[in-house]
């Protein structure tokens, strides 16, 4: 029956789709698809089996289109710059910005040149792409109706920001719009309220662990449902386990049968801005350069917007100088260049060889290749070897400027000297604690007492902060001499909340100074919530009222002290802006903030004492990728919380409108940890379920296990997959 009913599925593609793909296309993609074999566990993970790389690439691409074709698409909108045609106007100044770094002529020029075993994976990719779309005509993409092979150039890495992301839209936008602003302050100030995203990965030597074999925790923290969970085997080598992003073909967070690898993101300093003078010569400009000036390149593109049914064109003028395109103005005749990492092909040739790596050498050698721009690396293999690199791509530079800052253009000796090499970099190796960790924090406390010293590195290679889950995470790996599986999965959902720490006992010394004046006003909800607190244990739980308090109280205290930062002061990190808020309130204003907090709960929920878990909610209604929330309609408990304060396991939430619980949108994603001995074990989870679909069994069956912080079994050897599978066929039936 199936070959009839693959046919009948073809022609009816073919009926539908004639003006997208060739009956010679699909006769292509049918002889392959016969080369791959998908089996879903009970889980619904897509365990991926093909004779080449390719097609395993072929068959991972249909699997993450069956799962999600939603976000599949939209990542590429967002990353070949076409959004505003799905979004409208206001998204135009986001596609400004890719077309900055780069466009789809460069990308299929790089596609064309690239290495033959790439290009295969490249043409796989839009085929089981492409594959997809002609065997279901009755999913209708947004805009993207055929994917091509150089698509992937422009998404080379995986990472959930890039450094992209770090160029300002709205001084983007003043500047091209041609409101010359002579600010230099980035004005979007909503990423200073935003969630942190990032992630945690930990390693465990041998002589830490209980087997004798390394352990790795490979956490990130991303928006929820950003990765899915495959396995991509194929006869001529690969078979890696892991987080992949959608539309990408490379697992971005996972293992092999020899190694795991983790990244968490990373403020090493891979990117600049330079200053440069500007002179205008009729309808010319040039730029200083020593005692010369060279003419500021410019370009005229046109750029797509959606108005109502209709496309409309903008047109722009573009600039760029030798240092990279013009991103800003600072004043009259300074113009911001920025320059970064813009070399597609061999981020992506790193992507996806470490997936293949088969020891710590043969990792390292990888990433000789430079292209990993945005991220931090967790390592850990079979032999027993762990490690850590922070950053990758990391250009030299005079030590003599400061790098965190724009620097002067015109000046020769602010050129990039070349490039770091790898045993440069900030980095770690087989520690003598027995431990590595990192969570978007300094590396220089990534092992405990055997981390690397600050002297011996140039600042611009790790200007990095500490923050709480960095203190948490120390603490807890330092706690235990021995660790298991299930001791690391504890450690990676450790309750303490860091930063209460020093929050609580502000709170309290104010209640102290404030009740020994008896004129001052007391009520009674104030007192108990006073000893509530004084007698938390400042970790996270469900039924904890007292963590509500606190996490009412320290928001309002937090929003308090933002409003009071200076406009030219450059933006603290999480600890020093917690230290700033305590410093800046009034002994008044902390006991004013706890009982308006406490004002907040009375008025949404009918009293102050409520346990966390009752406000703290994970639901998941549509699977569409901007959730919907109703306080009516069912949800779960969570007792982890934002990672702002501490939580390891974690999970940011806020209210909707209409809400008055919170619900998560970010925060643990994929989880997993590794044992690395003579057979891989290995436990996951991720956010709900593997189909975006609502309604099929996979939707929200993880769902109980992600709220509790449990894990499920990895099936990596085929036996074991057989054993649990659910479902076995190959792509288009």
């Amino acid at each position: 029956m199936r070959p009839l009913f693959l046919l009948l599925v073809l022609l009816m593609a073919v009926t539908a789709q004639a003006q997208k793909f060739s009956s010679a296309e699909l006769s292509r993609w049918q002889q392959q698809a016969k080369q791959v074999t998908i089996v879903r566990d009970t889980w619904g993970v897509p365990h991926i089996y093909g004779k080449t790389d390719a097609d395993a690439v072929f068959g991972l691409l249909y699997t993450q289109c069956e799962d999600d074709f939603d976000r599949v698409e939209m990542n590429y909108l967002d990353a070949i710059g076409r959004l505003a045609e799905v979004q409208g106007e206001t998204a135009l100044y986001h596609d400004l910005r890719a077309r900055l770094f780069m466009d789809s002529t460069q990308a299929l020029s790089i596609y064309k040149k690239s290495p033959p075993d790439l290009k295969k994976l490249l043409n796989a990719f839009a085929d089981g792409t492409n594959y997809y779309l002609a065997t279901h005509p009755t999913v209708k993409p947004r805009l993207l109706r055929r994917f091509r092979p150089w698509m992937p150039l422009m998404f080379s890495e995986g990472s959930i920001g890039g450094n992209i992301n770090g160029v300002s839209i709205e001084r983007l936008k003043a500047f091209y719009s041609q409101k010359k602003s002579s600010s230099w302050i980035d004005t979007d100030i909503e990423k200073k309220d935003r969630e942190p995203v990032g992630s945690n990965g930990f390693a465990i030597a041998p002589a830490k662990s209980s087997s004798g074999h390394a352990l790795l925790l490979i956490n990130p923290h991303t928006s929820f449902y950003f990765r899915s969970e495959v396995q991509m085997v194929s006869q001529q080598g690969l078979n890696a386990y892991g987080a992949v992003t959608w539309g990408q073909f490379f697992v971005y967070q996972g293992f092999n049968e020899n190694c795991g690898w983790m990244h968490t993101s990373s403020n090493a300093d891979s990117m600049d801005e330079y200053l440069e003078t500007i002179e205008q010569k009729g309808s010319n400009f040039y730029y200083k350069y020593g005692s010369k000036l060279r003419p500021v390149q410019k370009q005229k593109v046109l750029l797509p917007y959606k108005v109502n049914n209709k496309i409309l064109r903008k047109e722009f003028t573009i600039y760029r100088t030798h240092h990279g395109p013009i991103v800003g103005q600072k004043a009259d005749r300074q113009w911001v260049a920025v320059r970064m990492m813009n070399d597609p092909l061999h981020a992506l040739q790193q992507s996806y060889l470490r997936t293949k790596a088969a020891d710590y050498a043969s990792f390292q050698e990888v990433m000789k290749l430079n292209g990993n721009a945005s991220n931090n690396t967790v390592f850990a293999d079979t032999k027993g070897s762990i490690a850590y690199w922070h950053g990758n791509f990391m250009p030299k530079r005079d030590a003599k400027f400061d790098w965190s800052q724009p620097v002067d253009g015109s000046d020769p000796a602010t050129e990039w000297q070349g490039f770091h090499p790898v045993s440069e970099l900030v980095q770690v190796y087989n520690p003598a604690s027995g431990f590595i960790q990192n969570c978007n924090s300094t590396p220089f406390t990534a092992a405990g007492a055997s981390s690397p010293e600050p002297a011996k590195y140039p600042k611009y290679m790790a200007p990095d902060a500490e923050n709480y889950r960095g203190l948490n995470a120390v603490r807890v790996l330092n706690s235990k001499s021995i660790f298991t599986l299930d001791t690391l999965i504890a450690a990676a959902n450790d309750p303490h909340l860091t930063a209460f720490d020093e929050l609580i006992p502000a709170l309290l010394s104010a209640y102290s100074t404030y009740s020994a004046k008896k004129t001052n006003p007391q009520t009674p909800a104030m007192t108990e919530a006073i000893e509530l607190l004084r007698t938390w244990n400042r970790g996270y739980s469900k039924t904890s009222v007292a963590q509500t308090v606190a996490i009412y109280w320290a928001e309002r205290l937090l929003a308090k002290a933002r409003a009071r930062i200076p406009s030219a002061q450059p933006q603290l990190d999480y600890i020093s802006f917690t230290q700033y808020a305590i410093k800046q309130a009034t002994t008044q204003e902390r006991i004013i903030t706890l009982t308006e907090a406490l004002d907040d709960l009375t008025r949404d929920f009918g009293t102050w004492k409520m346990p966390w878990g009752e406000i703290n909610r994970y639901q998941r209604l549509t699977g569409k990728i901007e959730e919907a929330y109703d306080d009516q309609q069912p949800s779960l408990p969570v007792a982890f919380t934002s990672s702002s304060w501490g939580s390891l396991a974690a999970f940011g939430a806020r209210n909707y409108p209409g809400t008055k619980k919170r619900y998560g949108s970010v925060g643990n994603s994929f989880v997993a940890v590794v044992e690395f001995g003579p057979r891989i074990t290995a436990r996951s989870v991720v956010t709900g379920g593997q189909s975006s679909q609502p309604g099929t069994p996979h939707f929200t069956d993880q769902a109980d296990l992600f709220c509790n912080g449990r894990f499920k079994e990895v099936r990596f050897y085929p036996e074991d997959v057989k054993a649990h599978a659910e479902k076995t066929y190959h792509p288009g039936e």
